[in-house]
């Protein structure tokens, strides 16, 4: 075997010291470069992680822990009330969650909150940054005063049954009806004929009254009674009350009956 070292020839058949390779200067200082490039990548993506460690930090204590987008009770803005929801028992349930980040917020949890605030049907809560909330509600508007048992005062429903308010005395404008203690299904009908009337016939109802479902009367603010019958065909029924009541036709009649829309009675 022959071994070639700075340019000359050892035969190592003859037993003489090989020298040792020589490493070129120049390659050392470029795998010395490389080293030092490789520390240098290492060290920006540690430097790197880190940063995006700091900042995500800082932005996770921002939004969700600092006071700088805190719900603030001035900021909080409330529609739909209408005239049976208390909008200050509203605030109050909002009002509880002072100071608590919008972004860490639970909307859904505060709905369902304020839902339980008497005479709110519907709500919907959202973020009005960077303090606010609003608040949008449908509101359970009385449709009739039913008197309670005993005479005692008046409870006032919506078109869903369900009680929205108390009072002594009938308020004016508000219909009275008379149903049946406990009779659901009666009640049920009397509020499907009154959900189905327009606005300007309903202002002209001053009372309604039924035995059972299919027995629905009303009387008019002028007088007029109108036998209703059961709520099916309330549309119908509708138009005929008012083509007759329109036309002449039902002209110094007492009664309308359109319980059979299609054969009305006056007399």
């Amino acid at each position: 075997m022959t071994t070639y070292t700075a340019g000359s020839r050892t035969l190592a058949s003859r037993g003489g010291p090989v020298a040792p390779p020589v490493v070129s200067p120049t390659s050392v200082a470029r795998f010395e470069e490389r080293a030092r490039a490789r520390r240098t990548v290492a060290r920006r993506k540690a430097a790197g992680i880190a940063g995006g460690v700091v900042v995500s930090g800082a932005l996770g204590w921002l939004l969700l822990l600092s006071p700088v987008l805190a719900l603030e009770p001035g900021e909080v803005r409330v529609e739909g009330a209408g005239t049976v929801v208390a909008v200050d028992q509203v605030l109050a349930t909002v009002g509880a969650h002072t100071g608590t980040p919008l972004p860490r917020l639970d909307t859904v949890g505060l709905r369902d909150e304020v839902l339980e605030v008497p005479g709110v049907r519907e709500a919907r809560v959202t973020r009005a940054w960077p303090h606010g909330l609003l608040v949008v509600l449908v509101a359970r508007e009385p449709v009739v005063a039913v008197p309670e048992e005993g005479g005692a005062g008046f409870a006032l429903l919506d078109m869903e049954g369900v009680q929205v308010g108390r009072v002594e005395a009938a308020p004016e404008g508000l219909p009275v009806a008379d149903v049946p203690v406990g009779e659901a299904r009666t009640l049920r009908a009397v509020l499907d004929v009154l959900e189905q009337l327009p606005p300007e016939l309903l202002a002209q109802v001053q009372g309604v009254s039924a035995r059972t479902q299919d027995t629905v009367t009303m009387q008019l603010r002028d007088g007029v009674r109108v036998d209703w019958g059961s709520a099916a065909e309330t549309p119908l029924k509708i138009a005929v009350l008012s083509t007759l009541r329109s036309s002449g036709a039902a002209a110094g009649a007492t009664v309308i009956d359109v319980s059979a829309p299609r054969l009305p009675i006056t007399r």
